[in-house]
């Protein structure tokens, strides 16, 4: 006797139900905010080798470009999870604009300030800012002369960075545009930081305020230090 074939349909993945749904999209932001918190938070430290002199900041590219192709693996991975970041975080705001007519309120919400209004807009614009960085100082498009410029280090010749990047940065308009960027970065960190801490679970009302304001006093940190290499170079600190 031949059985008619079965018409049972299989149901979503079970990972798949979980990413839409919004415990899902909050962890997602979460855990890639996370990272893109340490990978900035990293790159700053690399990055004051600059004020230890050429010799500190062209090693630490040495070793950088040691890494050979998984270099440009961790810098297209870290491109995926911003693109992850903004996805999610685009639709968890679709998601909550749709809720809105049902008058859902979440508990204990952030308190809504220009930080969090500008959350979606500043994201974008540092999204903008990273691939201007990627092209600029990576890629040498905005000025193909940074191609050109090398030194002896170690008895080898290599790419001299910290000329870049005084070169560089002692273009004044450039050097506002990252200002910007970055201040748009700080905006977009101070209130990202505290919601991942809430999306978590690690915050409540009586520990909210005093987390909220260390993570914008940490992303205020993070500009300073971060502008600190344009002004130092405007300023003649670092020639």
């Amino acid at each position: 006797m031949i059985s008619a074939p079965s018409t049972t349909r299989r149901g979503p993945h079970p990972i798949l139900l979980w990413l839409l749904s919004s415990i899902g999209k909050k962890t997602i932001v979460a855990l890639t905010g996370i990272a893109l918190v340490l990978f900035v938070t990293g790159h700053l430290v690399g990055n004051f080798t600059l004020f230890l002199g050429p010799d500190w900041l062209n090693s630490y590219a040495v070793h950088l470009q040691s890494l050979g192709p998984l270099l440009w693996v961790i810098r297209l991975g870290l491109l995926g999870v911003v693109g992850l970041h903004i996805l999610f975080t685009m639709l968890l705001w679709k998601e909550n604009q749709a809720a809105r007519p049902k008058k859902y309120i979440a508990s204990d919400p952030i308190q809504t300030t220009v930080f969090a209004r500008t959350m979606r807009l500043s994201g974008l614009c540092v999204l903008a800012f990273i691939v201007f960085h990627l092209a600029h100082f990576t890629l040498c498009v905005v000025d193909p002369s940074f191609k050109n410029l090398h030194t002896t280090l170690d008895g080898h010749q290599v790419h001299d960075v910290y000329r870049m990047v005084v070169v560089g940065f002692s273009n004044w308009p450039l050097s506002l545009i990252y200002i910007g960027g970055l201040f748009l970065l700080m905006l977009h960190l101070s209130h990202g930081i505290g919601s991942l801490f809430q999306t978590l679970g690690i915050t409540n009302r009586s520990t909210r305020p005093v987390i909220e304001l260390a993570t914008k006093a940490y992303a205020w940190l993070l500009f300073l230090g971060y502008i600190s290499i344009p002004i130092s170079v405007l300023t003649g600190i670092v020639k």
